[in-house]
């Protein structure tokens, strides 16, 4: 990593897409989440799911425990269902079989799987992974991981689970809302992981340690559940259709914001929710290809 990553303000065109493309080529997701102990939940991996959808994905697989499967699948009507597998192994199986091209873990998770058999799928799956919510959590009561494939990892802490991976690693900074607070702690968790990391909040970060970029979309109505798993699916989709990870990162959070911006200039900002967002996507992708195919 370099001592002062470089700054960057350039967001990525969207992916292209062939005129005789089939859902096969462009990108298939398994979504890892989902939990139906002392606590339920079955939005997170359907929001997840569907904003991957919405961001051009052609195949989603969930993969969630049993007892919510059918749940999930009745707001989740364009994505399939397997049953959670408890081991690393299965997962990956069950990844390889559905022909995954990106592994998304974490929106809902709670405690469905343990911390090693999170850090195994981050280190042993061969294509671009992607973790957020519960599976941060559980990251950071495993000790020693790192990924395999340097920068291939997308990490989406908000403040309060990048200061649990910071702390996991005995890395001593506190994350205040400073900008340079917030520069240096997503910079030390890139470092410390291996992964690129979007450190979430007002004016999101994203780097992989060597370049860094502050988003400037997005406003305070985005303050509510479940806006963390829309945005774990856009930029899941993003990564299957070949955005390189730190790239899927900056366009995800850009667009996710966008749409954010959007939702809450038609409804105002006290009443958006993470579904709001999800319907605004488009609105979002259709201005960034316009603005691109005037510049």
């Amino acid at each position: 990593m370099s001592s002062k990553p470089i700054i960057t303000r350039e967001v990525a065109a969207l992916p292209g897409r062939s005129d005789d493309a089939h859902k096969g080529d462009v990108g298939r997701i398994t979504m890892v989440g989902g939990c139906c102990g002392r606590v339920t939940m079955v939005g997170a991996p359907a929001l997840a799911a569907n904003a991957a959808l919405r961001s051009g994905a052609g195949l989603v697989q969930l993969l969630v425990p049993d007892a919510i499967r059918t749940s999930v699948l009745v707001i989740t009507p364009c994505a399939t269902a397997r049953a959670l597998p408890a081991s690393a192994e299965e997962i990956l199986a069950a990844a390889a079989e559905f022909g995954a091209d990106v592994l998304a873990i974490g929106p809902g998770l709670g405690d469905s799987l343990d911390g090693a058999t999170v850090a195994a799928l981050l280190t042993d799956f061969s294509g671009p992974v992607i973790v957020d919510a519960d599976g941060l959590n559980l990251l950071a009561a495993t000790p020693n991981v790192h990924a395999s494939l340097p920068h291939r990892v997308v990490l989406t802490p908000h403040t309060g689970e990048a200061e649990r991976l910071l702390r996991a690693r005995n890395i001593d900074l506190t994350v205040t809302g400073t900008a340079a607070s917030r520069k240096a702690a997503a910079c030390a968790l890139a470092d410390a992981y291996g992964c690129c990391v979007v450190l979430k909040g007002r004016a999101t970060i994203v780097t992989n340690g060597d370049r860094i970029f502050t988003n400037e979309t997005g406003n305070s109505g985005m303050a509510t559940a479940g806006m963390g798993d829309v945005l774990t699916g856009v930029i899941a989709a993003l990564m299957g259709q070949n955005v390189e990870p730190f790239e899927a990162a900056i366009l995800g959070v850009f667009l996710h914001g966008l749409a954010g911006d959007y939702a809450a200039e038609e409804l105002g900002r006290w009443s958006v929710t993470a579904t709001d967002v999800l319907d605004y996507l488009p609105e979002a992708f259709g201005e960034h290809e316009i603005v691109h195919a005037e510049s």
